[in-house]
């Protein structure tokens, strides 16, 4: 085939620029494969002279090396130029044509050598080089390959490459300066003396500042904190270079003979004032350092001392340094010029060393400023009340002190309002004070224990006391006796000034007396806080035990003059008092004190129905009917529970984490059942319907799961909801009716549950308890229409017979009925019939949701408890 050159019309720009490209990479493989060997041998030359390993040497042997890599590099140099080419445009052509599929662009070139003249044989050619065009048009230059592992096979390239970088971090430009000097003949060592040294400075490790590299700030000033350690390295001849500074006295110096070049050739040394450092032989290589000092540390208070009730001091304070406080302390120190020497303190004290507590530091905040708290109890310590001298302390990492300005004030402690408990107290800081003190305070127990009537509340005390006096006048006091003795002291006043606090009314009497005393005797705001928050619980608690045990107010002395109280008033009453202690009116919260002291001894809590706190036979069948659900879910969750153990009897202390008990659900079924039972047996009246006890004997008499079966468990309920169907109020009514009706449905469901259990089919029961449970659940919602219906009436009734009697508000500006305690406006927000329709809609919202398995276990969960209320 006669093939011709045809013209280029088919290179587009970026085919052209493609194949420059390749051409351009051609080339440098081509000189990579021509002149590799002379990189090596400049690489080697280059990393020996740089790192100063070549100076080391003799010189003629420097000089014959020299020589040897300038004849080595010579011949490679002209060994490479011989050997390189210049890629030509067909090579280039053929490389980037073999990157490609086809080769498009050897048929580009080429010409049709037959058949010019046939119209279709051209109309082919054309088509072959249309398509060859295109994909010429996806031509991409070729990645670079020099391929120099075959003619590299010991890898020298790479040995080379490693020299040069180590070199670079070891070397210096300046050695490249000594290479003329040796080529002449002269010594390297004068070119290169400047630059055979290293210098550095380091800061102190708490300052946390970088270390400065001295070689990069020659000729300039350089500031680092006093008492960084400024260290140097000198490389060569000794003698050669020397050190000159002002900015530390050798005498103290690290290391001996600092200066002298011949012996000392790594100096170390402080900066201990500004000053400057030279070293001479190298040129530029002095700095003027300027030292930053350190200054000591601050402390001081943040406000004065708070005190609790208890005795907890809490004292906030604010250090601060520049880099960071490390420790502090706080002493205490007994002020002798502001104390009162009378009494026991009259006798000359047994020496004791001062009190010294640690301060709290900040862990996570920045130590440079903060303010911390220190929170001790010191009211055991003997100078407790004692006027001391407190002095806070703090400590730098570079050991600077820091003190704050004297306070004077008496040792925080505890106070005590009992005067016995106070004696006590006295008696003990005696003892502590001094052990000549002991034949005084054995007097003094003696005496006001020589006839313990109206000093001591209990027995336990007394004889505590008298225990104590006669180890105080057995023998003279040891360190160790002395020790016993004021912690027996101590737990006596405790005991007399705390009391037995088991009974509510005495913690309120006695949270009462002691908010009083700490009235009378000006304490600070915060203890007055600390006793009236004390006073709000004790009462708090007390209510609620009248509330659970009403019968308990009979035995008080004027029961006789009871009034109502509700809890808004002595909330109110409280709030009053302490506002006006605020203010600073204490004779006026004194009497107002006095007078909530007074109603309560007479209180009587007004809640529940007008006839002391009985339960209507409605509400008392509405309860046993939701406690009977209850234990249903229970003995519901222990059958689900013995189902899966069935199937996967590992899984048992998986969920053992999940249920509380065995006893039903959270622990509800016979738990319950026992603790109900007790409740009503002891408080049903003969408004009541008296299956409470009979429960307790049907239910709570079994004790355990492993007594009884679930079987006998759920016969039990059975019977149980069939005496309360008997007893069900609501007869004659439609919801009345529809209640028996759905607790029937329930009874029959659970005799289906009691057969399957006692068959072992625990699928089938857990079916029929569900059925149970959403027919009781049924029951008690008629039901609870039905007491709506009959209590309208009888809350007219009420209402008439209450006409002549004044109406209460509570604090909300509400009518209080005081025939039954209740609070409201006495109006329906909503129409009878509207109110039970909506009541009825959201329990049925609420058992849907509650029987949907596709909703969370927690929220169905919810829903169930939420729904055994009504």
């Amino acid at each position: 085939m006669n093939v011709r050159k045809q013209d280029k019309s088919w290179e587009t720009s970026r085919l052209k620029r493609q194949i420059h490209l390749t051409r351009l990479g051609m080339l440098a493989e081509r000189i990579c494969h021509s002149f590799w060997p002379l990189w090596v041998v400049f690489a080697l030359v280059f990393a020996g002279i740089f790192s100063g390993l070549l100076y080391e040497l003799p010189d003629i042997w420097l000089r014959g090396i020299l020589a040897l890599a300038a004849l080595i590099g010579l011949y490679f140099l002209v060994r490479g130029l011989r050997s390189l080419r210049v890629p030509t445009r067909m090579e280039t052509l053929a490389r980037l044509d073999a990157t490609l599929t086809g080769d498009p662009l050897a048929t580009l070139t080429d010409t049709q050598g037959m058949g010019g003249d046939d119209p279709a044989s051209r109309a082919i050619w054309q088509a072959h080089q249309a398509r060859m065009q295109d994909e010429a048009a996806k031509a991409r230059a070729p990645k670079l390959n020099p391929r120099l592992a075959p003619r590299d096979p010991y890898a020298l390239r790479y040995t080379a490459l490693l020299a040069v970088m180590i070199a670079g971090l070891s070397g210096s430009l300046a050695q490249l300066s000594a290479v003329p000097t040796v080529l002449a003949g002269g010594d390297p060592g004068r070119n290169i003396s400047g630059a055979q040294w290293e210098g550095w400075v380091e800061p102190p490790a708490y300052t946390g500042l970088p270390v400065l590299y001295l070689n990069d700030l020659t000729g300039q000033n350089v500031s680092a904190p006093q008492g960084s350690r400024i260290s140097l390295r000198f490389y060569g001849e000794p003698g050669v270079l020397a050190l000159q500074q002002s900015v530390t006295d050798i005498a103290r110096a690290d290391k001996g003979n600092l200066e002298d070049p011949l012996v000392n050739m790594t100096p170390e040394f402080l900066l201990e004032h500004s000053g400057t450092v030279a070293i001479t032989g190298t040129d530029d290589a002095h700095w003027t350092m300027i030292a930053l000092p350190d200054a000591a540390p601050q402390v001081e208070l943040s406000g004065d001392p708070e005190t609790e009730a208890s005795g907890l001091m809490s004292q906030e304070f604010t250090a601060r340094d520049d880099y960071g406080v490390v420790s502090g302390q706080v002493e205490y120190t007994l002020d002798e010029t502001l104390l009162s020497r009378r009494y026991g303190l009259a006798t000359e004290p047994d020496p004791r060393a001062p009190l010294i507590l640690d301060l709290p530091m900040t862990i996570a905040g920045d130590r440079g400023d903060f303010t911390e708290t220190l929170m001790e109890n010191l009211s055991e310590h003997p100078w407790s009340g004692l006027p001391v001298k407190m002095v806070l302390t703090v400590t730098d990492a570079r050991g600077q002190i820091g003190q704050s300005a004297p306070e004077y004030l008496p040792m925080p402690g505890r106070r005590f309002f009992d005067p016995l408990a106070r004696a006590i107290i006295e008696m003990r800081r005696d003892i502590l004070w001094a052990r000549a003190n002991a034949q005084r305070s054995a007097q003094m127990i003696r005496a006001f224990t020589h006839r313990p009537d109206g000093f001591f509340d209990d027995s336990s005390s007394y004889l505590m006391l008298r225990t104590v006096l006669r180890r105080l006048e057995a023998a003279p006091l040891t360190t160790e006796t002395q020790e016993e003795l004021a912690g027996a002291l101590w737990d006596i006043a405790l005991l007399i000034e705390d009391g037995s606090l088991s009974d509510a009314l005495e913690r309120m009497r006695r949270a009462q007396e002691r908010l009083t005393q700490a009235m009378r005797d000006g304490a600070s705001d915060q203890e007055i806080q600390q006793l009236m928050d004390e006073l709000r619980d004790a009462t708090r608690d007390y209510m609620r035990q009248l509330a659970q045990n009403p019968e308990d107010t009979t035995d008080e002395p004027n029961s006789g003059e009871s009034q109502s109280l509700s809890q808004a008033d002595i909330q109110e009453m409280m709030d009053r008092i302490q506002e006006l202690m605020e203010q600073g009116r204490m004779a006026e919260a004194q009497e107002l004190l006095n007078e909530l002291s007074q109603m309560m001894e007479n209180m009587r809590v007004t809640q529940g129905g007008g006839d002391g706190d009985m339960q209507s036979p409605g509400e008392q069948a509405m309860e046993d009917l939701g406690e009977t659900l209850e234990e249903q879910q229970g003995l519901s969750d222990q059958a689900f529970r013995d189902l899966q153990e069935q199937f996967n009897p590992n899984a048992q202390s998986g969920q053992s984490n999940q249920n509380e008990g065995r006893d039903g659900a959270s622990g509800r079924g016979q738990q319950h059942s026992e603790q109900g039972g007790e409740s009503q047996g002891e408080g049903q009246t003969d408004g009541g319907t008296g299956q409470g006890q009979t429960r307790r004997d049907q239910t709570g008499g079994a004790g355990s799961d492993g007594e009884q079966s679930l079987a006998e468990r759920q016969q039990a309920l059975r019977d149980e909801l069939d005496q309360q169907r008997a007893n069900l109020p609501g007869a004659g009514s439609e919801e009345g009716d529809a209640a028996r009706e759905a607790l029937d449905r329930a009874g029959e469901a659970m005799d289906r549950a009691e057969d399957k259990l006692r068959n072992g089919d625990l699928a089938g029961a857990l079916e029929d308890q569900a059925d149970a449970m959403e027919q009781m659940r049924e029951g008690m919602r008629q039901l609870g229409n039905a007491l709506a219906q009959n209590q309208a009436p009888q809350n007219n009734d009420a209402q008439e017979q209450d006409t002549g009697q004044a109406t209460r508000q509570d604090p909300l500006g509400r009518n209080i009925n005081p025939g039954s305690g209740a609070v409201g406006t006495g109006e329906d927000m909503l129409q009878s019939d509207d109110l039970r329709q909506r009541a009825r809609d959201l329990l049925d919202e609420l058992h849907d949701r509650s029987s949907d398995p596709t909703r969370p276990e927690i929220e169905r969960n919810y829903l169930e408890r939420l729904l055994d209320r009504f």
